[in-house]
């Protein structure tokens, strides 16, 4: 199996997991109805989102590298910021998707996208 189809394939499932998660939440309880934060867990609940939030501002660094434009800078930056993990297998996607057949691995981590 190839790299691209391999990467195709986990970010494919990270972004369907990160769905139905989502999904599955929503259906059993509104995430303005969620009560943690003034609970016995509010700690590790600011560290859950501490944790998170630096992963993806860790990911948004790669693609503010990627991104020339300015707007798509800031479009991503949002829906990173907003869609967690929906977005961010969304964007390697998109890159797969976009590599030119026979690029090598290192065109998707180093190169810009068009």
């Amino acid at each position: 199996m190839s790299a691209h189809l391999s990467l195709r394939i986990i970010f494919a499932t990270i972004l369907i997991g990160m769905i139905a998660v989502t999904s599955w939440a929503s259906l059993h309880q509104p995430v303005w109805a969620w009560g943690g934060l003034s609970g016995p867990d509010a700690p590790w609940t600011w560290a859950t989102l501490a944790d998170a939030y630096a992963g993806f501002l860790t990911f948004y660094v790669w693609v503010y590298i990627r991104e020339q434009r300015r707007f798509n800078r800031l479009a991503w930056l949002v829906a990173i910021l907003l869609l967690g993990n929906i977005a961010m297998s969304s964007y390697v996607l998109l890159a797969l998707i976009r590599l030119p057949k026979g690029a090598s691995i290192e065109t998707l981590w180093m190169g810009r996208s068009s």
